[in-house]
């Protein structure tokens, strides 16, 4: 088994984990922030090319008032103050969702992220945010309808390679490999077409809680797997004794 080319993560259980120890769950998103940069660097480090994590989906909007605008602010905290780490680390920052239904400071600073990180060529960090693999697929659809209207392609030309480029995450190759923490099992609306194949990782422990070490338990678990995408079983190998290849 070669080494995941592309990590998603769904980060859960920062309330759950902040409930557990009779805090509020400001803290628990205090805390899972601090885990998702030591996940960055850690994968930086190790030479991974693509790494996602679900940061806001579209659902999230549902939550109380306060706990969304603290999770924006710790947003616009982070993106100002690790500006320096991105660039230090050869960390190339994307953006998935629609980011224009987030606050207007939000947004700058991801066009500013963005622009002073592009020409950046190690691990490739993408922030799913306002993001929804339903709406993502209904939006490729939308777009595909209007080619199609306005003559540029015909029903024929309609394929999976079709839908799949017009998909928000076309620049990314579909995760090999998707970790969801707090022992949730479920894609919670979460790249639902690029998981078709997509190997699974849960664990129980709640994102404050999921350290480095956690991570390399679950590529070595990737590692020992057999992924057949449809085909007759092989014997799994390994080409080499470092997780990363």
């Amino acid at each position: 088994m070669n080494p995941p080319k592309h990590i998603a993560i769904i980060m859960d259980g920062n309330g759950r984990w902040a409930n557990a120890r009779k805090h509020n769950r400001v803290y628990g998103h205090i805390r899972g922030a601090k885990v998702a940069y030591n996940i960055i660097k850690h994968c930086a480090q190790s030479g991974i090319k693509n790494l996602t994590l679900f940061a806001f989906s579209t659902e999230n909007w549902q939550r109380p008032k306060n706990e969304v605008s603290l999770l924006m602010s710790l947003l616009i905290k982070h993106l100002k103050k690790e500006m320096k780490t991105l660039v230090d680390n050869n960390i190339k920052f994307n953006t998935i969702g629609d980011v224009s239904e987030l606050p207007p400071e939000v947004q700058e600073l991801i066009t500013d992220t963005k622009r002073n990180t592009q020409q950046l060529d190690g691990l490739n960090l993408t922030f799913a945010l306002n993001y929804g693999g339903q709406q993502d697929i209904l939006h490729a659809f939308k777009k595909i309808i209007a080619l199609k209207e306005e003559g540029k392609i015909s029903g024929d030309d309609i394929n999976q390679e079709l839908i799949s480029k017009y998909l928000q995450s076309a620049f990314l190759p579909n995760p090999d490999l998707i970790i969801r923490t707090s022992n949730e099992k479920r894609l919670s609306n979460f790249f639902l077409w690029q998981s078709a194949y997509s190997e699974f990782y849960f664990t129980e422990k709640c994102w404050p809680d999921f350290s480095t070490n956690d991570f390399d338990l679950a590529i070595a678990e990737y590692l020992g797997r057999n992924r057949r995408f449809g085909k007759v079983p092989s014997t799994p190998t390994r080409e080499s004794n470092n997780l990363y290849g």
